[in-house]
């Protein structure tokens, strides 16, 4: 029995420091954080959607911006500005009317929140630009430094032509 509980224990102590020695990434996120990043991320979209701001008033000035997929508009953006001269300017140039985004589902852990949301907008030549899209937004210090973007990104590539 003496031996059982002195392993027990041994097994518990290591445990307990491994946990203490695992990366802030790797440990459950404190609750406070993930409601924080998760209001604030609704509310850049609330701002979005009414007209009163962005999303992307939340990226931090080095943001890497990652479009998943392999047509022509997918790939990497290292900087805000960046992103926004290659894919938001150009995006907002074939559109007549912003982009409107509702927000079908919000998963938040720790510094990590995932928005799925539809996009509706009308182009220039009259036709209905409409989008769905999964965005896995990594925020610091209520910035958004790193974002992979899924989408239906020929639908982007044919709004783009």
């Amino acid at each position: 029995m003496r031996f059982q509980t002195r392993f027990l224990f041994t097994m518990s102590a290591l445990l307990v420091a491994g946990v203490l020695s695992l990366p802030a990434t790797a440990r459950e996120p404190a609750p406070d954080t993930t409601s924080h990043n998760t209001t604030l991320v609704r509310a850049a979209f609330d701002a979005w959607r009414n007209g009163t701001g962005s999303v992307f008033d939340l990226l931090h000035d080095d943001v890497q911006w990652h479009i998943a997929g392999t047509s022509p508009v997918s790939g990497t953006h290292r900087s805000k500005a960046a992103f926004m001269t290659d894919a938001v300017v150009p995006i907002n140039a074939r559109l007549s009317t912003p982009i409107s985004p509702t927000i079908r589902h919000v998963v938040a852990q720790g510094d990590a929140v995932v928005v799925l949301w539809d996009g509706v907008a009308t182009a220039i030549d009259g036709s209905t630009y409409r989008n769905s899209y999964a965005w896995h937004m990594v925020l610091e210090d209520d910035r958004i430094v790193r974002v992979i973007a899924f989408l239906d990104t020929w639908v982007l590539d044919e709004l783009m032509r």
